[in-house]
């Protein structure tokens, strides 16, 4: 309705203005008026013009005035149209950093569920050598029981050896029998020492199971830009080591302070001189020096390694010919080429997980879709992987893997 209420005073405004110049133009003829000293039908003419003026500025004003979107389209498109441009593009990133943040996350969940079951599992491994620990300390207690009692016995034996002297050669052949049974006891004692000693390594294999990193593991790594203030350095330093309290504190289910974390201060000094001094980047990994043990001290060590670009973003890694009987088979085949890719890989100047000895990631369904495609192939195919985004000497390594049958089938 106000659409029609507004043209309605459109055609009246512009037939009032029309018959308004009319009526002007046909007095001014009559009269033979003149304006600004033109002729009197120059000057008809001239009101007709106006009044055509009018009405088109009469139209637009009265349709700026009445409709806010008029205004926009006549003074403020542009603006419009840039502004619909910039939240088209911002919708765009946010899609983006979207799929981005879900990706992330299915990794996270991923690996989240692989740390559960592995403590699940060495949860089950400790509560198995608990119960041998209690086994070998009540053995233990019995060989020492034992051992004192035999201890006891091979005494009375020397003594009864040295009174018997003096008469040797009358009683040589007991004494005879007496050094077989001295030499038997002996004999029994060591065994008794080497079962002690089989105990202690067992106690001590028991005390392993309660190991919270093995000697060697990374507890933090980073890369820290070289050719920098001490300071500067100091402070990446800093940051990392606190990243290496979190990650111990998770491994604990406990929190754990900077106090507790010992690092050899002459090591760190020189790391740090190491890195200001250094033309190239370098990877920092800080390690656990030794099998460290629940409510032990943690000490580490730090190891240094200069950083460079290994692989480019879909650059070429690796390429095999494979071949296989049956379906079960492919699993297998394509676990020997990622080891292969893990080894050309390490060759290349990847830094390999101490522990594990690996350099990539890869998640489960990555894997059986590439099982998937290589079943397809009906047992004969070319394997090739490639590089699934930049990758420095730290790594991870991604990769984007590619069956194709080979030219035999």
């Amino acid at each position: 309705m106000y659409g029609v209420f507004l043209i309605v005073v459109l055609v009246i405004t512009g037939g009032a203005i029309a018959f308004i110049g009319d009526r002007l133009g046909t007095k001014i003829g009559k009269k033979r008026l003149s304006i600004f000293g033109l002729r009197p039908r120059h000057t008809s003419i001239l009101v007709t013009i106006v009044t055509g003026l009018c009405i088109t500025a009469a139209t637009f004003g009265i349709m700026a005035a009445a409709s806010e979107n008029v205004r926009t389209a006549l003074f403020g498109l542009e603006k419009l149209n840039a502004q619909v441009q910039r939240t088209q593009q911002e919708l765009s990133r946010a899609s983006e950093e979207l799929a981005d943040a879900r990706a992330q996350k299915e990794v996270a969940d991923n690996e989240l569920a692989t740390s559960k079951e592995d403590i699940r599992k060495l949860k089950a491994e400790q509560e198995e050598l608990r119960a041998e620990s209690d086994r070998l300390r009540a053995e233990g207690q019995a060989l020492q029981v034992e051992n004192a009692a035999l201890s006891a016995g091979n005494a009375e034996l020397a003594a009864a050896n040295e009174s018997l002297t003096g008469d040797n050669m009358r009683l040589s052949g007991e004494n005879k029998d007496l050094g077989k049974k001295n030499e038997t006891l002996t004999n029994e004692n060591k065994s008794l020492e080497e079962r002690a000693e089989n105990l202690g390594k067992g106690l001590a294999t028991m005390r392993e199971g309660d190991i919270a990193f093995r000697a060697g593991e990374i507890l933090a790594s980073g890369v820290i830009r070289s050719n920098r203030p001490e300071a500067e350095i100091r402070k990446d330093f800093e940051s990392l080591a606190e990243l290496a309290t979190r990650n111990v504190s998770q491994r604990l289910g406990t929190n754990v302070s900077d106090e507790n974390i010992w690092l050899y201060q002459p090591e760190y000094n020189a790391a740090i001189q190491e890195i200001a001094k250094s033309k190239k980047d370098m990877i920092v990994r800080i390690v656990a020096a030794g099998n460290l043990v629940r409510g032990e001290p943690i000490r580490t060590s730090l190891a240094l390694y200069p950083n460079s670009v290994i692989y480019k973003d879909k650059e070429f890694i690796l390429a095999q010919p494979v071949h296989f009987k049956s379906d079960d088979e492919a699993e297998g085949v394509v676990m020997k080429f990622l080891h292969d890719i893990n080894t050309a890989a390490v060759g290349r100047g990847m830094l390999p997980d101490p522990i594990r000895g690996t350099v990539g990631v890869m998640d489960g369904a990555q894997f059986y879709n590439i099982v998937g495609d290589l079943k397809r192939t009906r047992g004969s195919a070319i394997l090739s992987a490639y590089a699934n985004g930049a990758t420095d000497a730290q790594g991870p390594l991604r990769l984007t893997i590619h069956a194709e049958a080979s030219d035999g089938q």
